[in-house]
Parts: structure tokens; sequence; C-alpha cells
């Protein structure tokens, strides 16, 4: 399946615990001032990718923990979002996502929801640059959440994970 990718990252540290497979998408509606990544805004940006490659470059490090889903925002993508995921639980690693939506907004749509259910941990909501703190790990600033996505599933309402 196609997927248009800002950028791959094989090693990453700074998105979520652990060795990570950082997947950056291509396209996002939010355009948060301050963003670290702006670059990854236009949908039209970056490059197309298939999912079965990227598979593949994942299920090549034995060193990794997890993949993170990042960009841009890939619930902007989230079939070929889904289907990394699902491959990246397959091979035994936990999946993080970044989004700016809210989950409850994530919950509304079908192919959203998806993606939402093949999740392990979800940090949602935008980026604020002024309530940006370097004091919450994984997150950039003071509203965003750190959802441990399968008990939020499970009891029907959000449940931050301790971090």
């Amino acid at each position: 399946m196609k997927i248009r990718i800002a950028g791959l990252v094989n090693d990453s540290i700074v998105d979520g615990p652990g060795f990570r497979f950082a997947i950056f998408t291509q396209g996002c509606p939010h355009a948060c001032p301050g963003c670290h990544n702006p670059q990854t805004h236009a949908f039209d940006g970056g490059q197309d990718a298939d999912t079965d490659g990227i598979i593949a470059q994942f299920r090549a490090n034995p060193l990794l923990d997890g993949i993170t889903l990042t960009g841009g925002d890939p619930f902007c993508q989230p079939e070929p979002c889904a289907v990394l995921a699902r491959a990246a639980h397959e091979s035994g690693l936990n999946v993080w996502a970044y989004t700016g939506y809210l989950y409850e907004e994530t919950l509304k749509d079908p192919a959203m929801r998806a993606l939402l259910d093949e999740l392990d941990v979800l940090i949602d909501g935008p980026f604020l640059l002024a309530e940006r703190t370097l004091d919450m790990r994984f997150r950039g600033s003071k509203n965003q959440r750190a959802i441990d996505v399968p008990a939020s599933l499970q009891s029907g309402e959000v449940v931050e994970k301790e971090i």
C-alpha cells in the first residue's frame, strides 16, 4: 500500500521509549505554530513509499522496541498507518503515534478508529507554543496527553499513561 512520508529514522530515542523506528508521515492540517517538523505540513511534499518496504526495514532491525507514527499527522493517512502498526504488533513491537487531533475526534471517523485500534499509546492534541514544556517526556506542550489506547477503548474513557 502506498503512503506519503517525509522520512524514516531507524534508531530514534526521542519518539517514545527504547529504540524506535520513526515513520514521519507527510501532510498535516494543524500547522501548529512552533512545530518542530514544519516541512511535513504540505500534503504534496515528501515522497511516496510502499508499506511493504517500510515493514521490511523495521523488521530487519533486531534492536527495536517499537515503531512511532508521527509526522505530519498519521491520522491523515490512517489506512497505510494501520497496516504498518499491525505489522509492528505481529513482529512483537509496540506502537506509538502522535496526532494533532484529540483522541475523542479519532473515535468518530471509521478509518481513524481502525488506526486507533492498532495503537498502544497515543500522544494527542496540537502543539501549543504558549504551553511549550521540556518537563513532560515525549510531549512538547502541556495540553498533550499520553493515552493508553487499549485501556481507554476498553473503559470507554481516556486513561492516561504514566511516562
